[in-house]
């Protein structure tokens, strides 16, 4: 007999994304053989272990990646990777080359990945990073970001001392060491450009000094900077310098866990000695 069950009435038609993921998830039939429901769940599953794996392989590989080098490097055959990688580039989360045909990584998914990066993210992220850094140099560290016209300490911790950095920095000058100069700045501005380190002596507390270096994230992009502050009377000049290669691996850490690429790849410092 036929079933007299009639379609829902204004039922939309499935959207083309939704119909690229049920080419993943295959919808068990309601046939009554639990077998087959199961085979067809773990077919979906694998589907998707395949899928996100095809997903990682990409996303290493800023330059593209041609079907052959995707296709060994997660261990399918080049029909299975074909197929999967296409329905992804279906759905935006992989693009194609039109003249060299490598897989690139679509912006929906960089859309995603920047909406889960909120700054509660960034504080869980950046705390064990900074308690680190901190045991290392034994002065008080953070990670700051920019916000308008000004800079925002979203997280830090507190060195041996009873110092602490202030939450919120206005950007104009403070002390009589703060560059106000435009051309000053400019030149100030560009070195800090080239060797991706900056210094402050006294320029924002004629007490304190500072050393910082940019975190990036997954896009290349600067997100913010990390550093350590501490009086001038335990910090001194030559301490400050001393110190930034332990704080620039400390800020590779930080913007690998961010997913930025290589960001790792630099030697680890032994721990920073400090010296009068």
């Amino acid at each position: 007999m036929r079933s007299r069950t009639k379609p829902t009435t204004g039922e939309k038609p499935a959207s083309p994304r939704k119909a690229a993921i049920a080419k993943l998830i295959p919808v068990p039939q309601a046939n009554g053989v639990d077998e087959a429901d199961d085979k067809q769940r773990v077919g979906g599953v694998q589907s998707l272990g395949r899928a996100f794996s095809i997903l990682e392989e990409v996303a290493r590989h800023r330059e593209g990646i041609g079907l052959a080098e995707l296709s060994k490097l997660v261990g399918l055959h080049n029909s299975t990777t074909f197929h999967l990688a296409k329905t992804l580039v279906s759905l935006g989360y992989l693009r194609q080359e039109k003249d060299s045909k490598r897989y690139r990584i679509g912006r929906p998914l960089f859309a995603l990945a920047a909406s889960a990066l909120d700054e509660i993210e960034m504080v869980n992220v950046a705390t064990p990073v900074l308690e680190e850094l901190s045991r290392q140099t034994s002065e008080s560290s953070h990670f700051a970001v920019r916000m308008g016209d000004a800079v925002v300490v979203i997280a830090r911790t507190s060195g041996p001392g009873a110092f602490q950095l202030t939450d919120r920095v206005e950007l104009k000058p403070s002390t009589p060491k703060s560059i106000s100069d435009v051309g000053a700045l400019m030149r100030e501005i560009a070195e800090v450009q080239r060797t991706g380190v900056a210094f402050d002596d006294g320029e924002f507390n004629m007490e304190v000094r500072c050393v910082a270096v940019p975190v990036t994230d997954f896009t290349g992009q600067v997100i913010g900077a990390l550093g350590i502050s501490g009086p001038i009377w335990r910090l001194s000049n030559q301490a400050l310098h001393a110190s930034a290669q332990v704080v620039q691996a400390a800020a590779d850490r930080l913007s690998a866990e961010f997913g930025a690429k290589n960001a790792t790849e630099r030697a680890a410092p032994k721990a920073f000695t400090q010296k009068a």
